[in-house]
């Protein structure tokens, strides 16, 4: 059995000092402290799939600090080849004298999304992918739409209920959850449609039937969905679901924008959870495990679909960035795509995820708690009833802080934080993995016997 580190629950000096200074000059709705001192956590160092905070506890991360850490924390090759960019080009012209680097992963990407790259667990294509480069996932999102909107002549979208896509302006109008939009719905030009997210085949013809509809109402230019929902509490579709909606896109004329910024790049078993369905959007949005740690993400759509939507650059871009396509995170990304490549890294998330779901649904069977265990590949939703037995208080973040407690760091997804993710990085060993599904047994059953 997997021996775990136990943190001391008890205020830690180092973490508390650097929480003071950060409640005096951070912004006091980014990060929530507890007055006992055991959240959160102040990471000082983290290496594969193991984190170390400010005053040396060892904890072992199963969120891959948000799904980013695909290849392990401070994956060695993919922290020396950023090493070596930044000793030899540290910053570039991104819309204007642009670097090898950036070509390279252009390349790169068509590759991998469009094209035939010859890598292992790759499906072979015809086409050619072109890239817009961006810094953050949203970015990516708003890139998309920006597209769509340009090749279609038509303003509005189709998202659905549950999707997280990013808080800028322009993607939050399909963010479709009330807590991030409500704020600023003020200034929102809401030209978003929601329909059901389906899990069962009489939810999934409803949403198609739905999607007609808005289809023939509005000016409808494109279909935004995230092949698995993930702020939205690991949800995936129903089977057969994505083949549907790439069908009916195409009928109704509408670009498919697939956000695979959480998904992306092996964590559900394919290289784009897209594959585990045979499809191919129009247009991708990826971040997130691109680089395995630089700010960095790419819109990547058909070519063709591309240079119709944007015109030849004449001396002003009319979309970029002051860091588009930044040396250090093209040559970390390369390298990244090259860890994943060479250790099959997908393959790896699909058989172990497949143990994982056996592992957690066993615990599940014997815990009335447990609502369900869901997800594909390394990318877990373990829904709790969202009310504990023994009162009204929800019990997602209680069986985060007992998991933080017996040395995991995990998050909770869903409108009411009633879904522990398992995301860790696609490195964990099986031995570590059952790790977790031993500590969420006793987190459980610790929490629904009624002890603190």
């Amino acid at each position: 059995m997997i021996k775990l580190p136990r943190p001391h629950p008890q205020l830690k000096p180092k973490s508390a000092a650097i929480l003071e200074e950060l409640r005096h000059f951070e912004s006091q709705n980014i990060v929530q402290t507890d007055a006992d001192g055991r959240w959160p956590i102040v990471w000082q160092r983290a290496q594969g799939m193991k984190v170390w905070d400010a005053d040396g506890a060892e904890y072992l991360d199963a969120t891959a600090a948000f799904g980013v850490a695909a290849a392990g924390h401070a994956n060695k090759s993919v922290v020396r080849a950023g090493r070596k960019q930044m000793g030899i080009l540290l910053h570039a012209m991104g819309d204007v004298h642009p670097h090898a680097g950036k070509a390279a992963l252009a390349r790169r990407l068509s590759e991998l999304t469009f094209g035939d790259p010859g890598l292992k667990g790759v499906p072979t294509g015809t086409g050619r992918g072109k890239t817009i480069f961006c810094n953050s996932g949203f970015e990516a999102v708003e890139a998309a739409l920006k597209t769509a909107c340009l090749a279609t002549g038509k303003p509005d979208v189709i998202a659905f209920e549950g999707a997280y896509h990013g808080l800028g302006y322009g993607c939050l109008n399909a963010t479709h959850r009330t807590f991030f939009r409500a704020p600023f719905e003020s200034q929102l030009r809401g030209f978003a449609h929601f329909v059901p997210f389906p899990s069962t085949e009489d939810g999934a013809a409803l949403s198609l039937e739905k999607i007609t509809g808005l289809a023939k109402r509005h000016r409808v230019g494109a279909l935004l969905f995230e092949p698995i929902q993930g702020r939205g509490g690991i949800r995936p579709p129903a089977k057969g679901f994505l083949s549907a909606l790439r069908t009916l896109s195409t009928e109704l004329g509408l670009l498919l924008v697939a956000d695979e910024v959480y998904t992306g790049f092996g964590r559900t078993g394919d290289w784009f959870a897209c594959q585990g369905e045979g499809i191919k959007p129009d247009i991708y949005c990826l971040g997130k495990a691109l680089t395995g740690g630089f700010p960095m993400s790419a819109c990547v759509g058909r070519a063709e679909l591309m240079d119709h939507a944007w015109p030849l650059a004449s001396g002003e871009a009319i979309h970029t960035s002051t860091f588009l396509g930044h040396p250090v995170g093209c040559a970390m990304a390369l390298r990244q795509i090259g860890e994943i490549a060479s250790r099959n890294l997908p393959k790896r998330a699909r058989d172990l995820g497949n143990a994982a779901i056996a592992e957690l649904r066993s615990v599940a069977s014997n815990r009335p708690g447990v609502a369900a265990v869901r997800g594909r590949g390394l990318m877990i939703g373990v829904e709790l009833q969202r009310r504990d037995t023994h009162g009204s208080s929800p019990i997602g973040m209680r069986v985060v802080k007992g998991l933080l407690n017996e040395g995991w760091i995990v998050l909770p997804e869903g409108e009411h934080a009633e879904v522990i993710a398992f995301t860790p990085p696609l490195i964990i060993s099986k031995q570590q993995m059952k790790g977790f599904a031993s500590s969420l047994a006793r987190v459980l059953d610790r929490i629904l016997s009624g002890l603190p």
